[in-house]
């Protein structure tokens, strides 16, 4: 089962704007490594959870992982061959609008180079390309 809200408040929603930068979300919170998204696009709950599986299996169970997004935006599809008009048609999956500079996942407890070969397969799942990102060790 793909990543959906449980609840929300209206069904279905408009497109709205994807146009900028991401203003929160867009530095290390949690962990040591970070995927971070270079540009933008919808990323559907299938994906965030390939990426997910890809991540956790190639870790073997060690260190923590977090993921920073959720879909909460609904995306409606017409059946095929059907006339315009009508209305809206139904919703068929939840995205996450992901603005460049948005960090994806997390991680925690594990060597440098094990985050990094993790986040290059997961990468590869993603619609979108991504870099590493590392928190600063000599900053206070």
């Amino acid at each position: 089962m793909a990543l959906a809200p449980a609840r929300t408040k209206y069904r279905k929603s408009m497109k709205g704007s994807r146009a900028g930068n991401a203003k929160r979300g867009n530095t290390l919170a949690f962990g040591e490594y970070g995927l971070q998204s270079l540009s933008r696009g919808p990323m559907t709950g299938q994906q965030i959870e390939a990426a997910r599986v890809t991540i956790s299996r190639h870790l073997k169970r060690k260190g923590k992982l977090w993921i920073r997004i959720f879909p909460h935006k609904p995306v409606t599809k017409k059946p095929a061959e059907t006339r315009m008009g009508q209305g809206k048609g139904a919703v068929e999956y939840y995205v996450a609008v992901i603005k460049p500079g948005a960090v994806l996942f997390e991680l925690a407890g594990v060597p440098t180079t094990v985050a990094k070969e993790a986040f290059r397969l997961a990468d590869a799942k993603l619609p979108f390309r991504c870099r590493f990102i590392q928190r600063d060790t000599n900053a206070t």
